[in-house]
């Protein structure tokens, strides 16, 4: 579940008071049917509160589209963020996000197991999308300043600019692309790139000793700071729910490379899922094909091997014969 929606949780209408309803006595008499009338608006509102709960509830994403971030600038600079809050308040350590896990959302989704290859299907559709948006050029990601969301989630900022619309062009896409393919994903609210370096969510028990909040003071210093520049380069799909890998980032099923980072060959990580993937579909595709002939073989002939049958008894009388 993304850290915007998880954060707009803290403080769910369901918890608000309903407003007091106000009976109109005049000489004795009571209103009855504006007391209906708003009970039925009551009955109707918590309705509504029930089908958001039960639409919430029913959909828990466990699958998300990465865009991974590497740039060691980058990193460097959260990482000293970090650092920098837990020296106020050491009791945040294990809230922050871990080396290796740096990351900016592009899509949530809800995959089963036997709808995993249909979302690595879907991510390898998306690719020619992404290069037609992109049209040869590199999308370069600035990062600058820090923000929250509703005081749980620290984040920081992608910075506005000519970016921006080709990236929110992305994230349109790859949501159509796996909603065509009958996959549950994305979210009612807009979609808003964020580089997350922080979650209260992360350790419960903060709530039980005061800390419900971060302090806005803990980051002030980075309010403008400048974190440096990503270029997308590369797009996984990651489970939520599985174990990470060893350097720290999220289980990944399939990923896609955009343009070409450095200049040269894939990474060795990119040409092992690449392989993988090759190697299964071979596998699937010889399976299929043994169940096939086996099948035809086993299948009612039309008198072909009853023939082929004679031909040979014939042939061995014609060797006796000789």
């Amino acid at each position: 579940m993304s850290e915007e929606f998880e954060a707009n949780t803290m403080d769910s209408p369901v918890d608000m008071p309903l407003a007091t309803i106000d009976i109109k006595d005049d000489c004795g008499i009571t209103d009855v049917p504006q007391v209906n009338l708003e009970r039925s608006e009551e009955n109707e509102y918590k309705d509504q509160i029930k089908k958001k709960k039960k639409k919430y509830k029913d959909y828990q994403p466990n699958y998300f589209l990465s865009i991974p971030i590497t740039n060691k600038e980058v990193t460097k600079g959260i990482k000293i963020l970090q650092n920098a809050v837990i020296q106020q308040d050491k009791r945040l350590a294990k809230a922050m996000t871990g080396d290796g896990s740096f990351h900016i959302t592009l899509l949530v989704m809800k995959l089963n197991d036997d709808e995993v290859n249909i979302g690595i299907d879907a991510l390898l559709e998306l690719k020619p999308f992404i290069e037609e948006i992109l049209q040869g050029k590199h999308l370069i990601l600035p990062f600058e300043g820090v923000d929250t969301f509703r005081n749980q989630v620290g984040f920081v900022k992608l910075a506005e600019g000519d970016h921006m619309n080709p990236l929110l062009e992305i994230a349109e896409a790859a949501k159509r692309t796996f909603q065509e393919k009958g996959i549950l994903a994305g979210e009612s609210r807009s979609f808003k790139p964020h580089l997350t370096f922080m979650k209260l969510s992360q350790v419960p028990w903060l709530r039980k000793v005061g800390v419900k909040e971060i302090d806005p003071k803990f980051y002030e210093k980075f309010i403008s700071h400048r974190f440096g520049e990503e270029m997308l380069h590369r797009i996984d799909l990651c489970s939520m729910l599985k174990k990470k890998q060893s350097n720290g980032y999220y289980h990944c099923e399939s990923s896609i490379v955009i343009g070409d980072k450095n200049g040269g060959e894939p990474d060795d990580a990119e040409l092992v899922k690449l392989s993988k993937r090759l190697v299964e579909n071979a596998v699937l595709k010889a399976v299929q094909q043994y169940l096939e002939e086996t099948q035809n073989k086993h299948k009612p002939g039309d008198g072909s091997t009853v023939k082929t049958e004679e031909a040979d008894r014939n042939g061995t009388d014609n060797d006796n014969r000789k």
